[in-house]
Order: C-alpha cells, then structure tokens, then sequence
C-alpha cells in the first residue's frame, strides 16, 4: 500500500502552533522574523500575563481565599508557559519522532490494517473536540462572567492581576480586559496543542502495536505456498517491534517533563476548583465558569492516562496473537525464532513520567483521590 500520512492528523494543530509561533520551519529556531514573533507571543501573552498575576498575591497575602482563587488559575498558566518552553527546547527530539514515523516499516500493508488506523483516528477526534470544547467554554465563561456580574458596582477583570495603572477607569479597563481574554486563550491554546501532540502521539504507538497484532495473526497462513518466506515475514514483524520500541522511548522522554508538572499541578488545581465551587452560589455563572474549568483540567490528565493505557493494552495483546498464527506448520528453525521473539513480547510496555507515574487509568484514579484530599484539607480549613 502507499504511505500513510501521519502528519494528516496533525495538520489542525501544526497550523495552530505555527501561528502561536510554536513550530517553526523544519523545526528549526534560527534568528529571523519567527523567532522574534515566538519572543512577542510568549513574553506578552505568557511570562507577563503569568507575572502580573503572581505580584498580584504579595498585595493579597493576608486574604487567604482570594490567594487560593488565584492560585488555582495561575498555576495551569505557569504549566502552559513551561509546556511552550518544553517544546521549543525539544524541537529535535520531536523531529526524530516524526522522522521515525515516517518510517516504511510504520506504514498499514493491508485495508484492514488501514482502517485500524482510521478507527483510532475517528475515536481521538471526537476526544479533542471534546477537550477543546471544555478548554474554550471555560474561557467563554470566565470572559463574560464580570460583564454579567452585579454583586459589586466596581468594573471587574476575568482575572486578579496587578498593573501599574487604574485598570478600573476606561480606557484601560477596557484594553486590560482584552489583554487577558487574548491571554488565557493564547495559553488555553498552547495546552491544546501540545497536550494533542503527546495523545496523537500515543494513538499512533496504540495503532502500531495493533498492526503487528494483525500482522503476527497473519504469519504463516499460507505456508504451503509461501514457506521461503515465513521466516523473511517473521524478521520484519520482529524489526517492526523493535522501531515501536524506540518510537515509543523517544515519545517517552518528550512527553516526561511535560506530564510530570501536569500530573502535580492538575491535582492541586482540581482540589482548589472545588473548594471554589463551595463557596459560589451554584449554577451562577462563576460556578458554571468553575464547572467548565475542572472539566478541562479532568479531561486533561485523563486524555494522558487514557491513551497512555490503551498503548498498555495494546502492546500485552501482541503476544497471544503469536499463538493465533499458524505456527505449527513453519519450520523448526523459525518455531524458534517465533519463541524468543514471543518471549519478548512479554516484557510489558508503559509510557512514564519520570518512572514514577506511569500513564495508566490507576493513577488517573489516584490523582483524583488525592485531589480530593486535597479539597477536605481546604474546606476544613476554611470552616
């Protein structure tokens, strides 16, 4: 079959982050109009968004539920600008990554391997759009939530931040207001983007592992008529294994760092969220804000853990497809091969942060049951 383009996926989120100034040509960063765009964007919308949020807790430090409001938000900021920073400095781990993808031996050989792929595809979409839709409506709500807003006369701004000007006199108010929405969504966006780099990423690792099932059940089939080819058929399968393994080493030590921060600050975060909500009257739209807002960060974390279980899954299924394959007809030499290769499929295949949490529907149970803690430490506190 001719080569799949696996960059057909990406295309929604290589447009976005060339935009965002996130990708460059060839993946390259080299001193031109780009990277000087890429120093406007991240400074402007990240580093002094983040940092006029962060004086804002000195002037607030006695109040503790309005450092706690603060925080909350301002710490999935800071993890988007780390996430920016993360992918720029790894521009030519990704390059390899995509490089190997591109690989023959990553290609489907039949329709039916083909559309393994494309079923994987169609489920991840509607995933995404789910993520987005969270992600976005969250920024909808926070965006409009002080323009409805009538418990207090004074102008309000969709974040607690500090400028050294009156941010409460036009037209500044209205220059700040717009400063932020541009902000949040510029680092709403860089969560999605590079959040869907790390799942695509992960579904391709699930797909492989699901052509090399298809292609190990197949092995041997027809070895009356093919028996000088079996062992020829065996060796590819066992290469093919090899390159998922040092695709999925390479998408590991890209997305390490990256799921670590998220991991520990989702957890804090969706502690503090729902502190919040007890302190909201419920189904306004503050409390609606904070609804959307903890779906997305729910949905984050369980994007990671979910597709990082399904390569899980995926890769414990190979080995039974060994004994689906006609290997009682091939010949003693290749039963051998078949046998150490088998062997090695055993050895179980998880994607990590670090080694210390590994990408599994389990942690994303732990993370929530540690956030909850978190949450009953907050509200006994604050009673």
């Amino acid at each position: 079959m001719e080569s799949y383009d696996w960059k057909s996926t990406l295309k929604l989120n290589i447009q976005s982050l060339k935009i965002m100034g996130l990708w460059p040509h060839n993946l390259t960063y080299k001193l031109n109009l780009y990277v000087m765009c890429t120093f406007f964007l991240y400074t402007s919308f990240i580093i002094c968004h983040v940092f006029f949020q962060a004086i804002n807790i000195y002037f607030m430090r006695d109040n503790l539920s309005a450092v706690v409001g603060i925080i909350y938000i301002l710490l999935i900021k800071i993890l988007s600008g780390f996430k920016g920073y993360y992918l720029i400095k790894n521009m030519g781990l990704l390059k390899q990554v995509l490089e190997i993808l591109d690989d023959d031996i990553f290609r489907p050989k039949t329709p039916n391997q083909e559309e393994i792929i494309k079923s994987n595809v169609r489920f991840w979409k509607f995933v995404r759009m789910l993520y987005v839709s969270t992600c976005y409506g969250s920024n909808l709500f926070f965006g409009i939530y002080p323009l409805f807003d009538k418990s207090s006369e004074e102008r309000r701004l969709p974040f607690l931040a500090w400028y050294p000007f009156d941010s409460k006199v036009s037209p500044f108010y209205e220059i700040t207001y717009t400063y932020q929405m541009f902000a949040v969504v510029y680092n709403t966006s860089v969560h999605i983007h590079v959040d869907s780099l790390i799942c695509v990423f992960n579904v391709y690792a699930s797909c492989q592992f699901e052509i090399l099932t298809d292609s190990l059940k197949n092995f041997g089939k027809e070895s009356e008529k093919f028996a000088g080819e079996n062992s020829t058929m065996l060796v590819k399968c066992i290469k093919h294994h090899k390159s998922i393994l040092d695709y999925i080493k390479k998408c590991n030590l890209f997305l390490n760092w990256i799921v670590f921060i998220q991991f520990f600050v989702s957890t804090i975060s969706i502690g503090i969220t729902m502190y919040q909500l007890t302190l909201v009257a419920p189904l306004s739209n503050q409390f609606n804000s904070l609804i959307l807002y903890w779906s997305a960060i729910v949905v984050q974390i369980f994007l990671f853990c979910w597709f990082g279980n399904e390569v899980q899954e995926k890769s414990d299924k190979v080995p039974y497809a060994a004994f689906e394959s006609n290997w009682v007809e091939i010949p003693l030499n290749t039963k051998k091969m078949l046998l150490f290769f088998t062997m090695k499929l055993l050895k179980p295949v998880r994607l990590s942060a670090l080694d210390l949490f590994y990408l599994t529907l389990d942690t994303f149970m732990r993370i929530m049951k540690t956030a909850w803690s978190y949450f009953a430490f907050l509200h006994q506190v604050g009673t």
